[in-house]
């Protein structure tokens, strides 16, 4: 074999590998990311029902309660974008800033009930911040909600 194939050979090899190594890298990767959806989102259908994503937007006002389940405690909640909502069931401590009418991001996956399962629940830090994907989301919903009630669908 001349050395100018054995480097051409080497090369291919040097780039099997590299593609395999890249293959591998994006496929862990893609396990763990969490992608953003607003409950609009949600009840179209477009959020994934076997992986974990996140869900923003509004704890709607008079939704929150608290269930004793034994030794854990459950918190239930509505999260909205002022157009559609997806009811969320907690176990675990809530940030000492969420309450009703703020903003949060809940993370975990969708039940086979429709209720979206939450693993983390994260609440605004301050009273001028909210996450950029939830403040979109709130305004997308709340431009569909006027285009409905301009359409006469309005409730």
């Amino acid at each position: 074999m001349k050395p100018r194939h054995k480097r051409l050979a080497f090369l291919m090899a040097g780039l099997v590998v590299l593609a395999a190594a890249a293959w591998l890298v994006f496929r862990a990767l893609g396990d763990n990311l969490s992608y953003f959806f607003s409950p609009t989102e949600v009840v179209e259908g477009k959020a994934p029902h076997n992986h974990v994503f996140r869900l923003g937007g509004l704890v709607q006002p008079g939704s929150f309660r608290r269930e004793d389940q034994g030794q854990e405690v459950v918190a239930r909640f509505v999260v909205t974008d002022n157009h559609q909502s997806v009811e969320v069931r907690y176990a675990g401590i809530l940030p000492d800033l969420f309450q009703e009418g703020q903003g949060v991001i809940a993370q975990g996956r969708m039940g086979p009930d429709g209720v979206f399962l939450a693993d983390e629940v994260l609440a605004k830090h301050d009273e001028t911040y909210m996450p950029p994907e939830v403040a979109e989301a709130l305004e997308e919903g709340h431009r569909r909600g006027i285009a409905e009630m301009a359409k006469g669908g309005g409730k």
